[in-house]
């Protein structure tokens, strides 16, 4: 049976980071990335990459990643055909998973990880380390195995609240060119269309929903949603996948011990965007120094309660502050509020934004701004009206 220190089930974003925050905090330890798939592979996602993102990668030496990619400065917000349209303070990228991953993988490999092609299904802590499948051993192991994480199952931890999504590639149509464009439903809340141009011709598309009690909607009943608030968006798409997004909320206590859950598998989506990339980056970097600093100790029992520490003094205010934003969008006056001083106040956009897309929070600025847009009588600006405004 192979002996690792260290074993990543899982090798997308949160695995390939916990992986490089452990070796370059330990660069001696024995680290298996375990997998099932071969890189690169697909992965229903909105590819929607933060420039956060990169700045946590650069911490443990990973540069340039994202170089010969398009930046995608212009975000675009919209109910019912009004909303903002703005730059951006620091562009994101839309990067298919099939490249980003395969990007993360070999950047992990070349710091000393091992990738093992293994379809994990089991594993039983112990005493002296925790064996997966009866083929693996290691001293931690950290489950980075996505919403539907068998890691998070054997132990028994609660499932977050789910959202639905299907995504798909399409030619970049008509006035969403150079830009990620989100429009967010008027009938149920919270769901929303996006467009998220590759800067390839290609736009990543897709819509999705929190999903409620009775059953979840059909593919051609989310192509028509879709439709319905991003016309032609969808025409002539390939690749449709569908995912879940387990939706992060105000409390969150991840397990201690051995075992350590990150990214998706922790139920790491922001409820406001559906991002995941950044969560995912910053627990994987968490965990893999925890784990490392716990294994180098010779005291790996406590690396569970090293990355609890770590990562909710990182996310904890965060969280809170995004469950409490989700709540208040699901009020259509409440969102039309936020779209109307976005467009007003650049601060408000930018704040908003990094609340979206990293670890921002409701700031001063924001909560004057919805007050205001709330007492004021005045219309929604349309979008090509803030577009002139932002420029």
């Amino acid at each position: 049976m192979p002996g690792w220190d260290l074993a990543v089930v899982g090798a997308g974003p949160a695995g390939a980071a916990t992986a490089l925050g452990a070796l370059r905090a330990a660069p001696g330890l024995r680290v298996a990335l375990l997998d099932r798939a071969d890189f690169p592979r697909d992965k229903a996602c909105g590819d929607g990459v933060a420039p956060h993102v990169l700045d946590r990668l650069v911490e443990v030496g990973v540069t340039g990643l994202l170089d010969d990619r398009v930046p995608v400065a212009r975000l675009r917000l919209d109910r019912g055909g009004r909303g903002v349209d703005r730059t951006m303070a620091r562009p994101s990228y839309v990067v298919p998973r099939r490249i980003l991953d395969a990007r993360l993988v070999e950047a992990a490999r070349a710091a000393g990880a091992v990738l093992v092609r293994h379809r994990v299904r089991d594993l039983a802590p112990g005493a002296d380390g925790v064996v997966l499948d009866g083929a693996h051993r290691a001293a931690v192991v950290v489950g980075a195995d996505g919403a539907r994480s068998v890691v998070r199952r054997r132990l028994g931890w609660p499932t977050a609240r789910p959202a639905f999504a299907l995504r798909g590639y399409a030619p970049v149509s008509a006035g969403r060119e150079h830009a990620q464009v989100i429009a967010f439903g008027t009938a149920r809340q919270p769901a929303y269309a996006w467009s998220f141009d590759r800067g390839d011709g290609l736009a990543n598309v897709g819509y999705g929903e929190v999903l409620g009690r009775g059953p979840a909607p059909t593919r051609s009943e989310l192509l028509d949603r879709l439709e319905e608030l991003l016309p032609g968006a969808g025409r002539d798409g390939t690749d449709w996948k569908g995912h879940h997004l387990p939706l992060s909320g105000a409390r969150w206590r991840p397990p201690t011990g051995r075992v350590l859950l990150v990214g998706d598998a922790a139920g790491l989506v922001n409820p406001l965007t559906g991002e995941g990339i950044y969560y995912a980056v910053a627990t994987g970097l968490a965990a893999g120094r925890a784990a490392a600093r716990a294994i180098t100790a010779d005291r790996p029992g406590t690396a569970g309660h090293r990355y609890r520490r770590a990562a909710r003094a990182h996310l904890l205010p965060h969280l809170r502050h995004t469950a409490l934003a989700a709540r208040l969008s699901r009020s259509g006056p409440v969102l039309d509020a936020g779209l109307r001083a976005s467009a007003r106040d650049g601060r408000v956009f930018d704040d908003l934004v990094e609340l979206g897309l990293a670890r921002g929070r409701i700031t001063p600025t924001v909560v004057r701004g919805l007050a205001g847009a709330l007492l004021s009588a005045a219309p929604v600006h349309p979008v090509e009206e803030s577009r002139a405004c932002a420029s």
